[in-house]
């Protein structure tokens, strides 16, 4: 087993057991390895152990990758069809505030390889975690399923007025400032329902829940609370009227506190991966 699977193994192990300390089951959380900053090839070892989900916080580092990485998949399949199917990858992709990184061309996903043991496999499905900067919205528009990190209405317009028609509606996340930091991107917790209501209004999108990065902190008890002040505004809104399914929360430090406050999406990177910079390439 390689370095990559035995840590993917732990991390999967971490989350089925705080789920069942939560009273949960495991099945509830989707795992993203966020590979940022690490080749494809780690990627192809971690998809090897059985992982199919994948962040990137660079926006044309992780386009390049899922190129670079449907290909790979289709020559595997075709290389080798008596051995193991790769399954195919979902992508969480991660912006940060990124200067003047520019975004070219379009990535269209896989309209399925064919398996001589079953079925088409499933087309990749991408997301894009993080603030988006107005310059992108149309790229990521055009090439993810899902986006993670909208905290202003002018965002959300420019990615529904960019979503082409041919593609299923867009499903978003709302992402929440739940530390208060003036550096920290994310909507203030009261304006989160004025821009629900704002991205349920639009076309070619669909609301599907919050998202939240805390200020990181190695006090337990205050990273529930801050878990638990997204869940409360989930809560809130469904009250309210809007439908959410999606908690977006947790890391390599913090996965067992945002597993007991209710995510259905933790986000590790480090766990799995490594220390960033020993597998960048």
């Amino acid at each position: 087993m390689t370095t990559i699977a035995s840590r993917l193994q732990a991390v999967k192990a971490r989350i089925s057991e705080a789920a069942r300390a939560a009273g949960r089951a495991p099945g509830e959380i989707t795992l993203v390895a966020v590979s940022k900053t690490f080749p494809p090839q780690a990627i192809a070892e971690a998809s090897a152990a059985g992982q199919t989900a994948f962040g990137e916080n660079y926006a044309q580092e992780g386009i390049e990758k899922i190129a670079a990485l449907s290909h790979f998949s289709l020559e595997r399949h075709v290389a080798a069809p008596e051995g193991p199917l790769l399954r195919p990858l979902e992508w969480h992709v991660a912006s940060a505030n990124q200067g003047d990184e520019r975004i070219q061309g379009n990535v269209r996903p896989s309209a399925g390889v064919a398996s001589p043991e079953g079925p088409l496999l499933r087309p990749l499905e991408w997301h894009y975690i993080g603030p988006i900067q107005s310059n992108k919205t149309k790229p990521i528009a055009e090439n993810f399923d899902w986006v993670h990190g909208i905290d202003r209405a002018k965002i959300a317009e420019r990615l529904s007025a960019s979503r082409p028609d041919n593609k299923p509606p867009l499903q978003v996340c709302i992402q929440v400032n739940v530390s208060g930091e003036a550096s920290k991107s994310g909507v203030a917790p009261d304006a989160v329902f004025g821009l629900a209501q704002t991205i349920m209004r639009l076309p070619r999108m669909r609301l599907r829940g919050l998202m939240a990065i805390p200020e990181p902190t190695p006090d337990t008890a205050l990273q529930r609370s801050r878990f638990r002040m997204l869940r409360e505004i989930r809560d809130d809104l469904l009250r309210r009227g809007i439908a959410l399914d999606t908690l977006s929360m947790g890391m390599s430090d913090d996965i067992e506190a945002a597993i007991a406050e209710g995510a259905t999406l933790v986000r590790v990177g480090r766990a799995i991966f490594g220390e960033r910079g020993a597998g960048a390439g």
